[in-house]
C-alpha cells in the first residue's frame, strides 16, 4: 500500500467523524448534521469472462454525513469501506480490473488490505457542498447529476449512464463537477454542469433548463458532455393513469459522424399490487451486424449498448407489504439474444431486506448477450442512524 493510500484512510476517516461529530455542533445550523449508513453483503456465484467459476462475497459499510454546516452551506458526504472474500480474487478477471482507476479527476480511493481472498478497499462515495443564495444552488465536489427520464436507457444521461443490466441498479458511480442551478419557479430550473474529465484532456460542460406546462415536464439540454456534442430534449407526462415518457438526443463525437438515441417508455401500476414499465430504445452509435461491434469500447466503458434497437421491460408485483417480486428484461432487437434479471425482496426488518436473485443470458452464437455469463445474488441490507 502507497503513502498516498496510506494518506487517503487518514483522510476519510477524519473527514467523517470530524465533520459528523465535531464540527456541526459548533455551528449555527439550519438542518443538524444527520449521521446515517447502511451495512451491505452481496454473496455472488457466476463466471468470469476467462471462464473461471467463482464465488464473491462483498461487504460494504457506508456512512453518510448529510446537513447544513452553515445557514446556506450543505454537506453530503459518504464515505464507502468494502471487504471482498472469495475466489473470484484468484481469478485473471479480478486480477486485471482491481487496479483500474476510477472515472475520477480527484482520486478519492484506495486499497487498505490484499491478502489472498481478502481485498479490502475504500473510496468516498459521495463528497459534495451545495452553497445556496436565494433561489441559486452552487454543489461542488463528487456528486450523482441526473438528466433524463429513463429506466433502463438514457439518451441524456451522459455524465452517469444507466446499465441496464447492474447487479446494484442503486449504485451509480458519480462524477467531480460544479453544478450551478437557478430555480425560475415552482415548477423550472436552468442548470449549468462544468466537469473536468479523469484524464484531464478536456472538460465536459453543459446546460439544461427543466420546466413544467399542462402537466407536463420538458427538458433542454445542450453542451459537450465526455467529447460528445450533445443536443436533446425530454417529456414526461400522463394519459390516463399510465405515465409516458421519452428523450431524443442527437450526438457527435469528436472527428466522427452524428448519431441519434431516442427512448420511449411507459409506466402503469394496477390496483393488485402490479407494476409495468416499458422501453423501447434506439442508439444510432450501434451496429445492427453483430460483426461490427465495438466490444473493445464496451470492455473500456466507451459504449454502453453495441446494437441499434432495444426493449426493456420493469415488472414488480407486491404479495404482501414485506414480499415484493421484481424483474428486469432486456431484448437485443438486432441480433434477438436476451437478458433478464429477477429477484425476490423480503423486508425481514423494518430496517433490513434480503433479496435473492438470477440473472440469465441467451443468444445466438456472436449476439450481444450469449457470452455474459449467468449469475445467482444473494443480498442482505441493515439501514442504521
Amino acid at each position: 500500500m502507497t503513502r498516498r493510500q496510506r494518506g487517503f484512510g487518514w483522510v476519510a476517516t477524519a473527514l467523517v467523524v470530524g465533520l459528523a461529530f465535531g464540527a456541526a455542533p459548533s455551528m449555527a445550523q439550519t438542518r443538524p448534521m444527520d449521521l446515517t449508513g447502511s451495512l451491505k453483503s452481496v454473496f455472488l456465484r457466476s463466471r468470469a469472462s476467462t471462464g473461471e467459476d467463482y464465488a464473491l462475497s462483498l461487504n460494504r459499510l457506508r456512512v453518510e454525513a448529510k446537513g447544513d454546516l452553515a445557514p446556506g452551506l450543505a454537506l453530503d458526504l459518504q464515505y464507502d469501506n468494502e471487504l471482498l472474500l472469495g475466489s473470484y480474487l484468484d481469478t485473471v478477471e479480478f486480477r486485471a480490473l482491481k487496479d483500474t482507476a476510477q472515472p475520477q479527476y480527484w482520486r478519492a480511493d484506495a486499497n487498505y488490505v490484499e491478502r489472498g481472498d481478502v481485498y479490502g478497499r475504500h473510496r468516498l462515495y459521495r463528497a459534495a457542498v451545495t452553497l445556496t443564495r436565494g433561489n441559486v444552488d452552487l454543489k461542488l465536489g463528487h456528486q450523482r447529476i441526473a438528466w433524463g427520464t429513463g429506466r433502463f436507457w438514457s439518451p441524456l444521461d451522459i455524465l452517469n449512464p444507466v446499465n441496464p443490466l447492474a447487479l446494484e441498479r442503486e449504485e451509480r458511480v458519480g462524477v467531480d463537477a460544479a453544478l450551478l442551478e437557478a430555480k425560475l419557479g415552482p415548477l423550472s430550473r436552468a442548470s449549468l454542469v462544468v466537469a473536468p474529465a479523469p484524464d484531464r484532456s478536456s472538460t465536459s460542460r453543459g446546460v439544461q433548463w427543466h420546466g413544467n406546462a399542462g402537466g407536463v415536464d420538458a427538458s433542454l439540454v445542450a453542451g459537450r458532455l465526455l467529447g460528445l456534442d450533445i443536443v436533446g430534449m425530454d417529456l414526461a407526462g400522463q394519459i390516463g393513469d399510465a405515465g409516458i415518457r421519452g428523450e431524443a438526443a442527437r450526438l457527435r463525437p469528436p472527428g466522427g459522424s452524428a448519431f441519434n438515441r431516442l427512448m420511449v417508455g411507459a409506466d402503469y401500476a394496477f390496483a393488485n399490487g402490479l407494476t409495468l414499465s416499458v422501453e423501447l430504445y434506439y442508439n444510432g452509435a450501434g451496429s445492427r451486424d453483430s460483426a461490427g461491434y465495438d466490444r473493445a469500447g464496451l470492455r473500456s466503458g466507451g459504449a454502453a449498448m453495441l446494437a441499434t434497437r432495444y426493449a426493456g421491460l420493469y415488472a414488480s408485483y407486491e404479495f404482501t407489504p414485506l414480499l415484493k417480486w421484481v424483474s428486469y428484461a432486456v431484448r437485443n432487437g438486432d441480433d434477438r439474444s436476451r437478458a433478464i434479471d429477477s429477484r425476490l425482496v423480503w423486508s425481514v426488518a423494518p430496517s433490513a431486506d434480503l433479496a435473492v436473485g438470477v440473472q440469465r443470458y441467451d443468444g445466438n452464437r456472436g449476439s450481444e448477450f450469449v457470452a455474459v455469463p449467468d449469475a445467482f445474488q444473494l443480498q442482505l441490507q441493515w439501514f442504521f442512524r
